[in-house]
């Protein structure tokens, strides 16, 4: 991790950028774990902005949706990853390919100092905002995509990761089947705010409406278009 340029404190805590040649390694391992495993068909990929901040907001049913996006996408993606994976050398590695740790228990002030860190040097910044993993299906959003679109003024791309709901030649439960096709579809990118640049509790709660609503439009159309 490198400190933001200039020093630039948030709430009395350095804000620190992860390192983005670290992300673009986790992007190769991400190619190698989703080439090597499975059989990929990504749809829309030119629909992430090629320059500039950019938020993923995927949806979460798989274990290994994080490293399927990092290895699909087509920029480095630095995720925001609940705290609990950051144990012993997992979390070095996690560090090094510069991911970001956050407690989902408390506000994490510095995890979201250094998340719009990203977003402020032009970065991507991928963001399950269901919280943990479950149906995939939008359903329950929380306000963190909110207030990261709002304050930062980064556009969303919504991302639906699809895999089989066949059981047969799983290895783990969580996991799609191995060499199994998982389609990654990718929605076209919307603002989350309404133009005012308010910043209020009912300005994000109005947001995060508005994102829920483009994010189940997404993924019912990514399933017609995949048959899933």
């Amino acid at each position: 991790m490198r400190r933001h340029p200039g020093g630039r404190e948030e709430d009395g805590r350095q804000v620190t950028v992860p390192s983005g040649k670290g992300a673009a390694v986790g992007r190769r391992i991400g190619i190698g774990l989703m080439y090597g495993f499975w059989k990929p068909r990504v749809l829309g990929a030119w629909k992430v902005p090629a320059t500039g901040p950019a938020i993923l907001a995927v949806n979460h049913a798989h274990n290994i949706d994080g490293p399927m996006l990092m290895g699909t996408a087509p920029r480095p993606v630095h995720f925001l990853i609940k705290k609990e994976a950051f144990v012993g050398p997992l979390g070095s590695f996690l560090e090094g390919i510069g991911q970001l740790k956050v407690d989902r228990d408390s506000t994490d002030r510095t995890a979201i100092g250094n998340a719009l860190g990203v977003l402020e040097q032009g970065g991507v910044l991928g963001i399950f905002p269901e919280g943990t993993r479950g149906d995939g299906d939008f359903a329950s959003l929380r306000s963190g995509l909110a207030y990261f679109a709002v304050r930062s003024g980064a556009p969303i791309v919504p991302v639906a990761v699809l895999g089989s709901t066949d059981r047969r030649g799983r290895l783990v439960k969580a996991l799609p089947p191995l060499r199994g096709r998982v389609d990654v579809v990718f929605g076209d990118a919307f603002d989350a705010g309404d133009g005012s640049g308010r910043r209020t509790r009912k300005a994000l709660d109005e947001a995060t409406v508005r994102i829920q609503g483009k994010l189940t439009d997404h993924l019912e159309n990514a399933r017609r278009l995949t048959g899933r």
